[in-house]
């Protein structure tokens, strides 16, 4: 099948479209002229330039697709408005050129984000069906990307697919507590309490792969996925340190310190012109005390499970670090 994938430059789209190839679907990339394709090396794939920005640019991206999977999106940016141009009306812009040039596509999935559905109030995860209770403008921009897909008139060819922390080879989110852990440091919110859930990049591509080439029936669903394990960042941090070597210091860091710290980094984003990973919205997110999914959905429709745990995939994602010479 011809198979359609925005943001295959991207971490996750890169796997995504690697296991696509690799099953022999023919992989169609969703390329801006600024685009890096380093992640794409060694993938058998068709160009066609476009933005979700432009309207107009997606008619021939989609042209012909059976299977669209949407993974470009905003996860840094300085203002609601800059998530919501992609987040939000870049789906909603994808959504109506399929509507128009593709209409016998097989199937939508969207990648979205735990983010959108909101934190919980214990390990038990929120029900897919309860309300959205997004608490940032990222989340809240997911949580808009999604509630277009519910709304488009082709909603039962769609599935949607709400990611937790995704990390793993080529990630660049959480290389700081690998070289904190490399430098035996361990500086964690409140002592590392905070309990969540967790995937690797690869079985995150393979659910959201599996939802777009399954015959079994998922149109219109919502879906999570993670591990198998819910951590506290404590036990994450253990982890990370047997893969880097290295016994770190705990050192219980208080709430007005990563606030202070992601202020000083907004100041600096502000200053040279660029988003920065540390933000205040992205410490309002750490300090919630559960952000956990689960598979009980995905795996009854689909049979699915994930293969790598956070303990195996830390020594793989050190690895990759070492060998870009990043640790």
């Amino acid at each position: 099948m011809k198979a359609l994938i925005t943001g295959a430059t991207g971490f996750v789209g890169s796997y995504i479209a690697k296991q696509l190839a690799a099953a022999g679907h023919d992989v169609r990339v969703l390329l801006r002229s600024t685009s890096d394709t380093r992640f794409l090396d060694g993938v058998t794939f068709e160009a066609c330039q476009g933005d979700i920005g432009d309207p107009s640019s997606l008619n021939e991206a989609v042209r012909g697709a059976d299977l669209v999977i949407h993974s470009a999106g905003l996860v840094r940016a300085r203002t609601e408005s800059e998530f919501y141009a992609v987040n939000a009306l870049g789906t909603a812009n994808l959504l109506a050129a399929i509507s128009t040039h593709a209409p016998n596509l097989k199937r939508f999935v969207y990648l979205s984000s735990l983010a959108a559905h909101g934190p919980s109030n214990s390990r038990e995860p929120r029900l897919l069906s309860a309300d959205p209770a997004p608490i940032t403008p990222y989340g809240r921009t997911k949580a808009q990307g999604e509630e277009m897909v519910r709304k488009w008139p082709l909603a039962n060819r769609s599935a949607v697919l709400r990611l937790p922390v995704v990390y793993g080879p080529k990630d660049l989110a959480l290389l700081p507590f690998f070289q904190l852990a490399k430098w035996r440091l361990a500086p964690l919110l409140w002592g590392g309490r905070n309990i969540i859930s967790i995937i690797y990049a690869e079985d995150a591509a393979n659910a959201a792969v599996s939802l777009a080439t399954t015959t079994a029936d998922v149109g219109g669903k919502s879906y999570t996925s993670d591990d198998g394990y819910h951590y506290s960042w404590r036990e994450l941090y253990r982890f990370v340190q047997l893969a880097v070597g290295h016994r770190a210091f705990l050192i219980p860091m208080p709430l007005w310190s990563y606030y202070l710290a992601a202020a000083v980094s907004e100041g600096f984003g502000w200053l040279v012109g660029k988003t920065v990973p540390l933000s205040r919205d992205k410490v309002t997110e750490m300090k919630q005390s559960h952000w956990v999914s689960s598979n009980q959905a995905i795996e009854t429709d689909l049979g699915w499970r994930p293969k790598v745990t956070f303990q195996e995939g830390a020594l793989l994602t050190a690895d990759w670090y070492r060998q870009q010479m990043m640790l």
